[in-house]
């Protein structure tokens, strides 16, 4: 998976590309960026082309002082697809960046040829505490003396010395140490924080698709969750499989927060056996019309 870059609306772009064949897009989540995606992408670009960007505030794009919510991020991602010469993909949204994947089908059904959402955020109040409280006023100026760049030395030395001995980090936690890596730099803590505020308050999550869920039955939906998640709790995918019509679930036993990278070749499976046994959605705003008119009735 090759980092590139695209300039959209005089901002860097980062993202990876790899592969060919149908598109999937890959969203990653809050405090991430495409790198996350690597394991899972690479086995997938056998059979699959690969887009998987940095969501601006992350990774290697640009990190403006703007807009962060669910609908600025979706409509990047139409704009990066169109400009990349791609007219639809299936999207795959990990945790926030299944928000994102969700208000890209709900604002472009014509470019979403499934869904997919691992872990996703934006399916119920539910999250862990410590999202909620960095939401906080003033958090920021917690987050900067705990995330520093010293600290992050410190930690990869640690995380050397146990590689040394045997005692390797799992990839959850090498995920979670990249998550923090990415903090230490002041506009990326920014921006993480302006993230973070557009979906989770102190009371939970803000921003929820359950009341919009049914629509997703046009759209073929594959759901997967880690059954040990700290972060979102299972019981969200159980919901939203319920709420989506013909939608199907995935229960990782044994995997936490982030299956794509504690499980790969799963997920990497799993995500491989939806889209080739399923019929890509040829929605279009007449038919998104239509439904809402049926429910306004």
């Amino acid at each position: 998976m090759e980092l590139h870059s695209v300039s959209l609306h005089g901002h860097r772009v980062g993202l990876r590309l790899a592969g060919d064949g149908p598109v999937l897009l890959l969203v990653h989540g809050m405090a991430s960026s495409s790198a996350a995606w690597t394991a899972a992408g690479s086995l997938l670009a056998g059979r699959f082309t690969i887009v998987a960007p940095d969501l601006l505030g992350h990774g290697e794009s640009a990190k403006p002082t703007g807009d962060y919510s669910l609908g600025a991020h979706a409509s990047l991602l139409r704009d990066l697809l169109l400009v990349l010469g791609h007219q639809q993909a299936t999207v795959i949204g990990h945790s926030f960046g299944g928000g994102v994947a969700m208000q890209f089908a709900y604002q472009f059904p014509d470019l979403c040829e499934r869904l997919v959402l691992v872990g996703s955020g934006g399916l119920g109040r539910e999250v862990n505490l410590l999202l909620r409280a960095l939401a906080l006023p003033g958090a920021g100026y917690v987050l900067g003396l705990f995330c520093r760049a010293s600290l992050d030395d410190a930690a990869r030395t640690l995380v050397e010395w146990a590689r040394r001995v045997g005692f390797g980090p799992t990839p959850a936690a090498e995920e979670i140490r990249r998550g923090y890596a990415s903090l230490t730099d002041a506009p990326s803590r920014a921006a993480f924080l302006r993230t973070l505020r557009a979906v989770v308050g102190f009371d939970g999550q803000r921003v929820s698709a359950n009341d919009r869920l049914e629509l997703a039955s046009d759209l073929p939906t594959l759901i997967v969750w880690g059954a040990r998640d700290p972060i979102i709790p299972v019981e969200h995918a159980w919901h939203a499989h319920a709420a989506i019509a013909g939608s199907r679930l995935e229960i990782f036993e044994g995997v936490g927060h982030f299956p794509h990278c504690e499980a790969p070749e799963r997920l990497a499976r799993t995500v491989s056996d939806f889209v080739t046994s399923t019929e890509p959605a040829r929605l279009s705003q007449q038919q998104l019309r239509a439904r809402l008119q049926t429910r306004a009735s």
